[in-house]
């Protein structure tokens, strides 16, 4: 076995260099295949292999992402060669669901799969995004969007690990790349192409702003932020300067509130679940509550209001933590600001 570590290591460090420097498309700095365990011989002709392959994206990640993979190998009579690699756990890289096409923007880099949408449009809208949330949000991020377009909403499902009927309306999702420490801005932007491919030119901008939102505040967010604060500081960053009114925002609010059915509290975590009952409501409630902070002490200090939930440390109750930093940040506590959100909903239906 000590024989066959030698001959792998070297076969699956030409192959990790072949993979760094191959096709243009898949602008890799770094790969390589690391922590290799061989598994049990079955027979003398063939291994089974487990390694770490990381990965780094030229220009993009700071830290490698890692990749769990399990590799058949076949002894040739120039020695190993690789029968089969596929992936041990975790999302799986792009390029095992298809040859990569790279598209550069002057903010942004799109990599797309073969077969799908061509990644030049989703290149233009994020390089308009990346300068709409640093208007609101300011440089101290990366000021850079990594988007990947999968050619189907099955593999956009793989990508996520996710049930695509879960999915299926949700044109972008926002995901920390595998392996990768939760501070660091190697955030993928996944595009669900049947989703995505459906909207309008304006509604594609919204949901590309709102993704950039939450790469760029990814270091203010922590598991105490509410969901209703993080989902509505990013669509009032997309929807900011559109001269859309609440009822063209909120369509599915207004309409419930016409017909009788208004909340009683902000929406909750569970509600923002993806394929939930009340999504778009939900979506369209923090919206309104974030527009109303905006609105009411402008735009700055909802920036500043989101910094400071984030900040606040883990308390005993997240309710009281909010109620704090409202106080502090707005001189007035989460149940009064609830009470105005809710005169602001009832107003939709008039």
């Amino acid at each position: 076995m000590a024989d066959h570590r030698a001959e792998v290591e070297a076969l699956l460090a030409a192959r990790a260099r072949a993979l760094a420097a191959g096709p243009p498309a898949l602008p890799l700095a770094e790969a390589v295949y690391r922590n290799l365990v061989l598994g049990p011989a079955g027979t003398p002709d063939r291994l089974t292999v487990t390694a770490e392959l990381a990965v780094r994206v030229a220009g993009y990640d700071e830290y490698p992402v890692v990749h769990p993979r399990r590799l058949t190998l076949l002894r040739a009579a120039d020695g190993w060669r690789v029968e089969r690699e596929e992936g041990a756990g975790g999302p799986p890289p792009l390029w095992d669901l298809g040859t990569v096409t790279a598209v550069r923007g002057e903010r942004a880099l799109v990599l797309g799969v073969a077969g799908g949408p061509d990644p030049a449009g989703p290149a233009a809208v994020a390089d308009r995004a990346v300068v709409a949330v640093a208007g609101l949000w300011g440089t101290g991020w990366a000021n850079r969007l990594l988007l990947e377009v999968p050619a189907t909403e099955a593999q956009f499902a793989r990508l996520l690990e996710a049930e695509p009927a879960a999915w299926s309306a949700m044109a972008a999702v926002t995901t920390a790349a595998p392996g990768a420490p939760w501070h660091t801005p190697a955030d993928r932007v996944v595009l669900n192409p049947q989703a995505y491919g459906g909207l309008s030119d304006f509604g594609r901008q919204v949901v590309i702003t709102h993704e950039a939102v939450h790469v760029a505040t990814r270091a203010d967010t922590r598991a105490w932020t509410p969901l209703w604060l993080s989902e509505g500081v990013a669509d009032w960053t997309g929807y900011r300067g559109s001269g859309r009114s609440p009822r063209q925002i909120a369509p599915e609010l207004a309409r419930d509130v016409s017909a009788g059915r208004l909340p009683s509290a902000l929406p909750a975590d569970q509600d923002f679940t993806a394929g939930a009952a009340g999504i778009a409501q939900a979506y369209e409630q923090a919206w309104l509550a974030c527009e109303l902070i905006a609105r009411r002490y402008g735009p700055e200090r909802l920036a500043a209001l989101y910094r400071a939930v984030g900040a606040a440390g883990r308390g005993a109750d997240r309710e009281q933590l909010l109620d704090r930093v409202f106080r502090a940040e707005l001189g007035l506590g989460l149940a009064e600001f609830t009470g105005l959100w809710l005169a602001e909903v009832r107003r939709l239906g008039e």
